[in-house]
């Protein structure tokens, strides 16, 4: 998929909003990227992944036993990535603050995992998830995301594979811009 046919794909789901945001990470930013809108048609959501998929080289692609995705945001892709290349998905999730793999998901010692996420901006929920996928017994071979909104700067210790980049601006609470400093930032994203 071509930048202008997924932005396409943002647009007709009206998944790319403009306003004032908190994104997860603390930053504010004038755009989100709400991939739950994205990913909630069922055909869309394959042909992303599909698109994801195919940007992964073919012999790390083979690599890959299992998917696993932080929850909330990456659920979907997640499952998606898993339908893509045939392998298993489950996710980690962290109802006391911190991700653990639950719900009877297990790993074998040493699967090769790709972590999947929606959003990527500063790599924070990536890492996390990398490591509760380790102490689980997983081997995180690789990381995908729909977007990746560092710039390309996200660095999580491993190949990564994002659909696309997105270098919207972010700032920090006490950097705002006049035209988000006189305004309420709305949190549209899956933490609080």
């Amino acid at each position: 998929m071509s930048e202008d046919e997924i932005l396409a794909e943002f647009r007709s789901a009206e998944a790319l909003l403009e306003g004032h945001f908190l994104l997860s990470s603390g930053r504010h930013s004038a755009h989100f990227l709400q991939c739950a809108r994205l990913l909630m048609n069922a055909e869309r959501a394959s042909r992303i992944a599909i698109a994801i998929a195919q940007k992964i080289p073919r012999e790390l692609r083979s690599e890959i036993q299992a998917v696993v995705s932080p929850a909330m945001g990456g659920l979907i892709i997640g499952h998606e990535m898993g339908r893509a290349l045939g392998v298993d998905a489950m996710f980690v999730e962290r109802p006391e603050g911190v991700f653990d793999l639950r719900r009877g998901f297990a790993l074998s010692p040493g699967t090769k995992v790709l972590m999947m996420e929606d959003v990527v901006t500063t790599g924070l929920s990536g890492r996390e998830a990398i490591k509760a996928i380790e102490e689980a017994g997983g081997d995180v071979i690789a990381a995908g995301a729909v977007v990746d909104r560092s710039g390309g700067a996200v660095d999580l210790g491993i190949p990564f594979f994002p659909l696309i980049e997105l270098n919207f601006p972010t700032y920090a609470p006490d950097e705002l811009p006049p035209e988000l400093s006189g305004s309420e930032a709305v949190k549209p994203g899956s933490r609080k």
